[in-house]
């Protein structure tokens, strides 16, 4: 006999709250067996969810989402891991609940969650732990406010690219990047101008993703006085991929024998650099060749 089928209708233990009808073999085996053996669960309801969109398994995972506090932690983060497979706007009250739950301790999980659906009304819960004890939730922090933050969040995330670990800098400059806008390159762009550590390779690659309003800027700086300042434009320049850096990352190249603070030559710099672009424009190129066989097909 086929095991019956849960409804929505069912308690708040056994039903999914979403209408969607879950097997009871499901939820159960979350719940029974030794930790291992659930984790295996989870990961084999998330491959359900994802490759058939299983909505059993989508239920199941929505009751662990909603229900947290009756699940191990371990269960929890490896469903966060990968909470885009079961995305669903009606989980925003327990995640916001996980994120402050200082108890039961998966606030970075839930920050993941929060990113991976849209939750912005967790902004601000989100900018009360950018100075948590735990590093992983400070990066989940970073990387959730980068998806989920407007202009409003720059002031709070400026003052961390002078943090002194190079890890926070790096997640800080990639959020500013994904939030974009003026007030997001005007933050990268003065630590890039008024450097505070000698490798600023994070702030060159985030740069590269204002083009093309930054490219003067950058081929202004390709002639700067200071050779750490033409070593990074010219690590920036390549990473943008546009073909009018071309030009000035050939006379670095051919010309230019500075060197760091850290050893490393300009001229170097500049030849990775133009070597970087042409894969980026490679790539760019396979991608529109492969979508106009699409269209065409």
């Amino acid at each position: 006999m086929a095991p019956a089928v849960v409804t929505a209708e069912s308690s708040r233990g056994d039903g999914d709250a979403y209408g969607r009808a879950v097997n009871p073999a499901d939820l159960q085996g979350l719940r029974s067996g030794n930790l291992e053996t659930r984790e295996a669960h989870v990961y084999h309801l998330l491959d359900r969810a994802r490759t058939h969109g299983d909505e059993s398994a989508i239920a199941a995972l929505h009751a662990l989402v909603r229900d947290y506090r009756d699940f191990h932690r371990s269960l929890y983060s490896r469903a966060m891991n990968q909470a885009a497979v079961f995305a669903d706007a009606g989980l925003q009250e327990p995640l916001l609940a996980a994120l402050g739950d200082t108890r039961y301790n998966c606030q970075a999980w839930a920050a993941m969650g929060c990113a991976a659906m849209d939750i912005r009304a967790a902004v601000p819960q989100l900018l009360t732990l950018l100075d948590h004890q735990q590093w992983i939730v400070r990066s989940e922090t970073l990387t959730a406010l980068g998806r989920l933050g407007d202009a409003s969040v720059i002031p709070s995330l400026r003052p961390l690219l002078g943090d002194q670990a190079d890890w926070l800098r790096q997640r800080t400059a990639e959020a500013l990047a994904r939030i974009g806008g003026d007030a997001a390159l005007e933050a990268l762009w003065y630590e890039f101008e008024h450097r505070r550590f000698p490798r600023i390779g994070y702030l060159a690659s985030t740069l590269a993703s204002f083009t093309p309003e930054v490219l003067p800027r950058l081929l202004a700086a390709a002639d700067s006085t200071d050779p750490d300042q033409r070593y990074w434009a010219a690590v920036a320049l390549g990473s943008t991929g546009d073909d009018r850096t071309v030009p000035t990352l050939e006379r670095l190249m051919a010309d230019d024998r500075g060197v760091t603070v850290f050893d490393g030559e300009v001229r170097t710099a500049a030849k990775k650099a133009l070597r970087t672009l042409r894969r980026i424009q490679a790539a760019i190129a396979e991608r529109e060749t492969a979508e106009a066989q699409t269209k065409a097909g």
